[in-house]
């Protein structure tokens, strides 16, 4: 059947009008798409380290409002922050390399609330950043400045030996550090801060020589200089240690427990273990080969085998402490801060650096005379006599020195926890007529007894012994003021504090008054009962 013109013009005016109604809901469509398009990009929430800051925080222009930022440490606690131009900065200083995570929470506009939710989160997690140290072995002419470069600009270093580091801030970024002053030939620690914000991070070794055609070494801590019983050693070579020593290992004297340690091609280390070196010795280090090393103001290369340290004697007060702790001494002692722990490596360093404490009186009714000779950190009879009943109970020489033998097994006895359980004994002598003998023991008095001391010509001397030698019985000999000669044998319950002087019985018709040759005389039943006390190391005091 054929159509006709009319009934052809509207179907094709139909179809047309289809295409143009289809083409509107395109252009709608792609405009919406468009919208959200823009509206998700303007609502964004962007977070991003940051060249001076921890991190940057951008916010679209629809995004709405920062809400909250939060940081965290590895260990989960919080991280307090600074906000300024949409930098975050750490209110606390960081370690470089610490691993920090970042939350940002935006709260967005109502309108758009409904359909993207109403808040947006972001999260980084960023890593402190660190600055290395770009040569660690340098050839330095003599006279030049010795200057450090790292990898990237830093704020702040410190830098020294192994004993403390001096901090110095740099008052803007630089990517060296000039050192000062320096020998021609040295080794030294140094660490660095990249930002503001962080600390100085872990230290790394820097070393640096004057031209050679030789091997030339430099130490950590300097050859010469005095280093506690525990310090490890480095032994920096210009060249690797395989080439400067070969396959030989130094060899250490006095003896001391420890191990070598290539810790680089160019560095040695000795890690004392144990109790370390010896307190008041010097510690030699033997090279297997001679190297060269400055020595002089001009820093002239000389060649040697041997270098070497002193190492200190222990502190007098951290010998009190010990000798109190144990009960050597009529006092108590204690730490102001925590006890130093219990392991050698510990007590081998409070020898030479001792923690702060307190000492007390342990017992009541402490004689005047021991209160007035009591110094803390000052050598005198009472600890004296107390070192010389520590080296008689543990087998040593009584000399009442603190050697490297007398600090060693003190310690040893301190790391076992050991007190002595006799208890403690003083011995007061009154040379004025009536004389007497008064023995003190852990706060009471004992015995007081009649006794004589020196005629004219042969008196007792005034002043603070200790006992050095304890006999029940032996024979006593010496010279009389006129010049005879007396040998009297038998007698009992000697204790000798001064020379030839004891406290010792002798048969007296009376006693009381002056009638020995410098001793001072007992009744029989007094110097049994005294004697037992009067050990070695035990304080006899002689006064008017």
């Amino acid at each position: 059947m054929a159509l006709s013109h009319a009934q052809v013009g509207a179907m094709s005016y139909g179809r047309d009008r289809k295409r143009f109604l289809l083409g509107i809901a395109a252009g709608l469509v792609a405009i919406a798409v468009a919208l959200v398009v823009v509206v998700l990009v303007l609502s964004g929430v962007s977070l991003a380290s940051d060249p001076s800051a921890l991190a940057r925080v951008s916010v679209g222009s629809l995004g709405g409002t920062v809400q909250r930022i939060q940081a965290f440490g590895p260990d989960g606690h919080p991280v307090p922050l600074a906000i300024h131009d949409d930098r975050i900065t750490p209110l606390r200083p960081l370690h470089p390399g610490e691993e920090v995570s970042v939350d940002v929470t935006v709260k967005r506009p109502a309108w758009l609330g409904w359909a993207l939710g109403a808040h947006k989160t972001e999260h980084l997690t960023l890593r402190a950043p660190t600055a290395q140290v770009t040569a660690h072995w340098m050839t330095v002419p003599a006279g030049s400045v010795v200057r450090v470069r790292f990898d990237q600009p830093v704020r702040a270093v410190a830098y020294g030996d192994a004993g403390g580091l001096a901090h110095h801030a740099l008052g803007g970024s630089r990517s060296s550090v000039a050192l000062g002053a320096q020998p021609a030939t040295g080794s030294i620690l140094i660490a660095a801060a990249p930002r503001a914000w962080e600390t100085v991070g872990k230290p790394t070794q820097v070393s640096w020589f004057p031209p050679s055609r030789s091997p030339v070494m430099a130490t950590i801590p300097a050859a010469g200089s005095d280093i506690g019983p525990t310090t490890k050693l480095y032994l920096t070579f210009s060249e690797p240690v395989s080439q400067a020593l070969g396959s030989a290992r130094p060899q250490v004297t006095p003896a001391t427990p420890g191990h070598w340690v290539e810790v680089n091609s160019h560095t040695l280390a000795f890690a004392p273990t144990g109790l370390g070196a010896p307190l008041a010795s010097t510690l030699r280090v033997q090279l297997p080969q001679p190297v060269a090393v400055t020595s002089g103001g001009g820093g002239a290369l000389t060649t040697t085998s041997q270098v070497q340290w002193t190492v200190p004697p222990g502190s007098t007060l951290r010998l009190q402490q010990l000798l109190a702790q144990a009960g050597y001494l009529p006092l108590d002692w204690r730490a102001s801060g925590e006890e130093v722990p219990r392991n050698q490596r510990a007590e081998a360093q409070a020898a030479v650096e001792p923690p702060a404490g307190s000492f007390s009186w342990r017992y009541p009714d402490i004689p005047h005379q021991l209160v007035a000779m009591w110094a803390p950190g000052q050598y005198g009879a009472m600890t004296k006599g107390a070192i010389m009943k520590f080296e008689n109970e543990n087998g040593l020489t009584v000399d009442g020195e603190a050697g490297p033998s007398v600090w060693r097994a003190l310690l040893i006895y301190a790391l076992a926890n050991r007190h002595l359980g006799s208890g403690y004994s003083y011995v007061y002598v009154h040379r004025e007529v009536p004389e007497t003998m008064t023995l003190w023991h852990d706060g009471h008095i004992v015995e007081s007894s009649p006794a004589n001391t020196g005629i004219a010509g042969a008196e007792t001397e005034l002043g603070t012994f200790e006992v050095f030698e304890h006999i029940p019985e032996g024979t006593m000999s010496g010279t009389n003021p006129d010049g005879s000669h007396y040998e009297d044998p038998g007698i009992k319950w000697i204790s000798y504090f001064n020379g030839g002087d004891a406290l010792h019985n002798f048969d007296r018709a009376s006693f009381g008054t002056p009638q020995s040759l410098g001793c001072v005389e007992l009744p029989l039943e007094a110097a049994a009962e005294e004697w037992p006390y009067t050990g070695i190391g035990t304080l006899v005091t002689i006064e008017t």
